[in-house]
């Protein structure tokens, strides 16, 4: 599994390296799409309530968000596909052990959120080596990213019906069971990877070290750190309140029914939205993505004014398309504008920075909601939604970022 062999050549995209890193990502994204619904019937029926799906689900989104950072130093330091590995095997036997305690009768919560910490931490270690990973095996890094998103968002869309048809016909385990396979066919595909020599991280420095030195590279880009203030903001007052409060309103007015479909067609736009990114590529990727950003104030806004159910669906398919498309400009952007060296720490700091901010929004969106009202929330999260728009657009330094003259 030595690290450093053979460069990109070939296809722009459709490598022998990518493929394996393709079916990595689409297995183990089936799993882990399945997974929140399995968890949440698990856990009900297990007699824990709603509070105890929310401690379960917390117990891993804690230990990613504080642990994240100490993944990119571990990936610049170890190469980020032994880390990669290394967490997809610990998953692999954490969800088949959660497999066996489902089966075997009912787990104790604390069970649950045990394992729920180790999945969480694994992710940690996992997801900063992401961002490297992409430019050493594709010349085309824009298009490698939109097709992997574009299986991505497929796997979300599909995951949580299959779940659903698993648990009602088969049992919650099952479910597991299949995340766990996910886990081990990643492992193999990723440990059959041949990349390029990337440089690592000075082994005898310590570990605050690299960190500082991860955010001093953070800091030294404009760009990137306007972008996730901005994005923590958006956290906050966007993404977190829109899925909770999003679901209760849409429920009361049309049902399950009703949310499954408009949640369906965000999902279809993220797919859309990879599609064209595989098509489009613009000069100035981020003043791209921004723009196709403000289609997202669509999903509040059409909530807020509790549209038709196919008009609200339709602009949930928009909100979808655009999120997707910015999510590839960024991605693509991050990828191919900082040094192989400090990527997987600087990946790390952008990751901390968004992910952090979402669970503070869904933490206050139900006790503002109850005194300012529901829909009052997330109309401002509308009118917020197009200023965090406005305001990437009007920064010169993302406004201006050009595509990097390497990337095909």
């Amino acid at each position: 599994m030595a690290d450093g062999l053979a460069p990109v050549v070939g296809a722009a995209v459709w490598t022998r390296e990518f493929g394996l890193f393709f079916t990595a990502r689409s297995v183990s994204m089936l799993g882990s799409a399945m997974v929140p619904v399995a968890t949440s019937l698990g856990v009900l029926q297990a007699g824990y309530g709603a509070s105890g799906v929310g401690f379960t689900l917390a117990s891993s989104m804690v230990p990613m968000a504080v642990l994240v950072l100490f993944g990119g130093v571990f990936a610049d330091r170890f190469t980020p596909r032994r880390m990669m590995v290394g967490a997809d095997l610990v998953r692999l036997v954490s969800q088949t052990l959660t497999a066996v305690l489902f089966l075997a009768g009912t787990p104790a919560l604390w069970q649950l959120m045990a394992i729920s910490a180790v999945n969480g931490t694994a992710a940690a270690m996992f997801q900063p080596g992401m961002a490297s990973l992409v430019p050493q095996i594709a010349r085309d890094v824009q298009r490698a990213v939109a097709t992997q998103r574009t299986s991505e968002s497929l796997m979300l869309l599909i995951g949580p019906s299959v779940a659903g048809l698993l648990v009602a016909f088969a049992d919650v385990g099952v479910v597991f069971l299949i995340d766990a396979a996910g886990f081990g066919v990643s492992a193999v595909c990723l440990a059959l990877l041949r990349l390029r020599a990337v440089p690592k991280v000075a082994e005898d420095e310590s570990i605050w070290a690299n960190l500082k030195e991860g955010w001093r590279e953070f800091g030294s880009r404009t760009w990137m750190w306007g972008v996730i203030v901005i994005w923590a903001v958006m956290g906050i007052a966007v993404f977190g309140p829109v899925l909770p409060i999003g679901a209760t309103l849409i429920n009361a007015s049309y049902h399950a029914t009703g949310y499954g479909f408009v949640t369906s067609a965000f999902g279809a736009g993220t797919i859309l939205g990879g599609l064209v990114a595989m098509r489009v590529e613009p000069g100035r990727p981020l003043a791209a993505g921004a723009t196709a950003m403000f289609l997202f104030s669509l999903e509040p806004l059409s909530i807020t004014l509790n549209l038709p159910l196919p008009l609200m669906a339709a602009c949930h398919l928009a909100a979808g398309t655009g999120y997707a498309f910015w999510g590839v400009m960024w991605m693509t952007s991050v990828q191919t504008q900082v040094a192989p060296e400090v990527l997987n720490r600087v990946h790390a700091y952008e990751v901390a920075g968004s992910v952090m901010a979402v669970p503070v929004g869904q933490a206050l969106s139900g006790p503002v909601a109850s005194v300012v009202g529901a829909r009052e929330v997330l109309a401002v999260s509308s009118v917020i939604a197009v200023a965090g728009c406005g305001v990437m657009l009007a920064v010169p330094a993302i406004r201006r970022l050009r595509r990097a003259p390497a990337l095909r």
